[in-house]
């Protein structure tokens, strides 16, 4: 497929998709707008990337669709000085949106082969950190951050994870509540985080997730 191609089908993404959900933050569809999704797919996926589904990256992990990632990011109304922490930033997509907008970013993957695109994804990118580890662990070393984006679907969210926000940040996260997807996003009060779904959405499944035992509500 032709660029030209790849910026009709990015400019029908945007169109067709985002602004029809009530994605319309002009940062946020400028980002969405520009940056090339196809590079951030398998190699054979790039007729797909723009699509409005979600794109297998193996080993039982997927790619959120745009749709998902434009409300996520939309909803935690992202700040230009957001020290923030990507759980799950896969090939690194979400965080490319998000280099030119927070203050910092750090994408946090324990896939070898995703920490390996990530890295070359993003290598341009001065205010990007791209770290291995366990996701429900999360990433201590550079805590507190003022915002964690979980990208990708969870059923309960890891008491590490909590711990590393700061008081007064948000989370957002897509859960799975008995086999549906959401979207859901949380402040932090003192100890308390009150996760709160604000729409029903396709998002990909993080399964290391699954049998995290810890959670705050």
């Amino acid at each position: 497929m032709l660029n030209a191609e790849f910026a009709i089908n990015r400019k029908a993404m945007v169109d067709s998709q985002l602004r029809t959900s009530g994605v319309v933050e002009p940062w946020l569809i400028a980002a969405m707008g520009a940056v090339p999704r196809e590079r951030f797919v398998p190699d054979g996926s790039g007729d797909i990337a723009y699509m409005d589904r979600q794109i297998s990256l193996g080993s039982r992990r997927m790619m959120n669709p745009p749709m998902a990632t434009g409300l996520m990011l939309q909803q935690v109304q992202v700040k230009p000085d957001d020290h923030i922490l990507v759980v799950g930033g896969a090939t690194g997509y979400s965080v490319c949106l998000l280099a030119g907008r927070a203050k910092s970013v750090i994408l946090l993957e324990m896939e070898d082969s995703l920490v390996d695109a990530a890295k070359a994804n993003l290598s341009a990118l001065d205010n990007i950190s791209v770290v291995s580890g366990i996701l429900p662990d999360g990433w201590e070393a550079d805590a507190p951050y003022s915002l964690i984006i979980i990208d990708g679907a969870i059923e309960i969210l890891p008491q590490a994870i909590a711990d590393q926000l700061a008081d007064g940040g948000r989370v957002v996260t897509g859960l799975t509540e008995k086999g549906v997807g959401r979207i859901a996003m949380g402040i932090k009060h003192g100890d308390a985080i009150a996760l709160r779904s604000f729409v029903d959405c396709s998002v990909a499944v993080l399964p290391v997730f699954e049998q995290a035992a810890e959670f705050v509500f």
